[in-house]
């Protein structure tokens, strides 16, 4: 499948049918507030694996959207298929449940960091994390993955410019 830049691969209020494996660009997951304003949750650079899964698994409409920030090369699954093939094939049954845990580990991981860290050390991690992306996606994404304003990203940025 191929997906343009700006194009969704769930929209918030969807239900989510499929998962799919990021073969090339960049996907953003983000939600908004009651007042329209975005929060960028995670960034998906490839290769990865994409879905909204809380929809996925509750079969209830997505409260999250993922949306290609470059054009994007994606292999997609039918969730409700995969679940079948999981239950034929327990070896493909505990991949699943080891990409699960991988991504449970890297949300808490996420939560941990907004909490703890200043908003320096965040940027530095993202830094490491995603290389290029600052060159790639605009700022104030960035930002809003880190939960800064971009002013205050750029004076980050600034400070930081030699590491």
């Amino acid at each position: 499948m191929q997906l343009n830049k700006n194009d969704f691969f769930v929209k918030e209020g969807n239900c989510a049918q499929q998962i799919g494996f990021l073969k090339k660009g960049i996907i953003r997951a983000f939600f908004l507030n009651e007042e329209g304003k975005e929060y960028n949750k995670q960034f998906f650079m490839a290769p990865s694996i994409i879905g909204v899964y809380s929809s996925l698994i509750t079969k209830q409409p997505a409260k999250i959207a993922q949306q290609a920030l470059t054009d994007c090369e994606i292999l997609v699954a039918n969730y409700e298929e995969l679940e079948k093939l999981y239950n034929k094939f327990h070896d493909l049954e505990r991949l699943g449940r080891k990409i699960a845990e991988y991504y449970f580990l890297e949300k808490e991981e996420k939560e941990i960091q907004m909490a703890l860290l200043d908003a320096d050390k965040r940027y530095l991690i993202m830094r490491q994390k995603f290389p290029n992306i600052e060159a790639i996606i605009p700022q104030y994404y960035i930002a809003s993955y880190l939960g800064i304003s971009p002013t205050q990203l750029s004076r980050i940025r600034r400070k930081l410019k030699d590491f």
